[in-house]
């Protein structure tokens, strides 16, 4: 199954966002001011590839997006290699400690997390409840015609096939979200395994990015994964309708999503919106950020650089929100975007604001 952890690009090919690994080597200094990097989640890589290819044919400028996963994006960025690292997690202590300087983090939309599987023979959207999720990355419910999983999904045959997990290998924002909600929903959870970008397992295989847990599932009969809504759409493989905090079955979906979202944002915009309040709003919900220093005069980079930078990420919280439903994400609330507004608008060069 080692073909499965391999990032691919089956559904999500463009060549404008391949990067070589010489580009990176080189670092962000070292490039055209005509091309920006970044790297970071494969959760917003489907999104970002629409966006960058249409800011490409308006601007002429070129935005290379290495799609490695939330983990590598930041540690692009701590290393000065790219322009933006992006993750689905904001940083934690240790992760800024590293850097040692303010960053910035810009909400860039907000999407879904979802239950995928592979059961032989069933195409249904099942029910799920917390408590059954997270006893099934446990390891503690094993097959899939467990009477726990049959009473919610009363009239659907569900056949007796063991249940094998899936999740990522590699760090990643996705991951941060999903533990992050069963850390919320089930104390046991939360003491045995706890939330992050990389978490210790305590069952089932592992693939690299959102690509390789959906082409996992979809390969291995009796599976069951998470990931980015997108990913499950274009794969066609059913999602799990998940009871949330209200006590309401809620299909993952724009509107759940944004639903999830609306909530207060604070001023960093560091938030997760999982296990929410919001009667129709989604569970398994989380935001997007891309992440810059605040103080953009580093490694000899030029203003310029600097400028077309900020350019691009105020393009892609206005303009480009126009992108996200098609491609099933939610788009920034009137106060998400206040919040990424102000955080853009706080950045320099030599101190001094770039955007005015």
């Amino acid at each position: 199954m080692t073909q499965f952890f391999t990032t691919t690009r089956k559904y999500f090919t463009l060549t404008l966002l391949t990067i070589t690994t010489s580009a990176f080597q080189l670092g962000a200094n070292a490039q055209d001011d005509n091309t920006i990097l970044g790297a970071g989640g494969t959760f917003v890589y489907p999104l970002f590839s629409k966006q960058f290819s249409e800011y490409n044919k308006k601007t002429g400028i070129q935005v290379n997006y290495q799609s490695i996963g939330s983990g590598g994006g930041i540690l692009q960025l701590t290393n000065k290699t790219v322009d933006f690292g992006e993750s689905d997690a904001p940083l934690n202590d240790d992760q800024t400690n590293k850097i040692g300087v303010p960053v910035i983090h810009i909400p860039l939309c907000s999407g879904a997390v979802v239950i995928t599987y592979n059961i032989p023979g069933l195409n249904a959207n099942l029910n799920f409840t917390p408590d059954v999720i997270a006893d099934i990355f446990l390891g503690k419910i094993t097959n899939w015609n467990d009477n726990r999983i049959t009473s919610l999904n009363k009239g659907i045959n569900i056949p007796s096939t063991p249940i094998l997990v899936a999740h990522r290998s590699d760090g990643s924002g996705t991951t941060n979200i999903f533990t992050n909600y069963l850390s919320k929903v089930s104390p046991e959870w939360k003491a045995k395994v706890g939330s992050g970008t990389a978490v210790n397992w305590p069952s089932g295989l592992g693939g690299k990015g959102n690509e390789g847990v959906s082409g996992l599932v979809k390969q291995t009969p009796g599976s069951i994964g998470y990931v980015e809504l997108i990913y499950a759409i274009q794969n066609k493989m059913p999602n799990g309708i998940i009871k949330n905090k209200k006590g309401k079955f809620i299909v993952p979906s724009i509107a759940s999503v944004s639903a999830a979202g609306n909530v207060l944002i604070p001023a960093d915009s560091k938030i997760f919106i999982t296990d929410t309040d919001a009667p129709d709003g989604y569970p398994i919900s989380g935001f997007t950020w891309a992440l810059i220093y605040k103080e953009q005069n580093y490694n000899s980079r030029s203003m310029e650089r600097a400028q077309k930078l900020l350019q691009l990420l105020w393009w892609d919280i206005h303009e480009g929100q126009q992108y996200c439903a098609g491609l099933n994400y939610a788009s920034l609330s009137k106060q998400a975007l206040a919040v990424a507004e102000n955080n853009l608008k706080s950045a320099t060069y030599n101190n001094k604001a770039i955007l005015k």
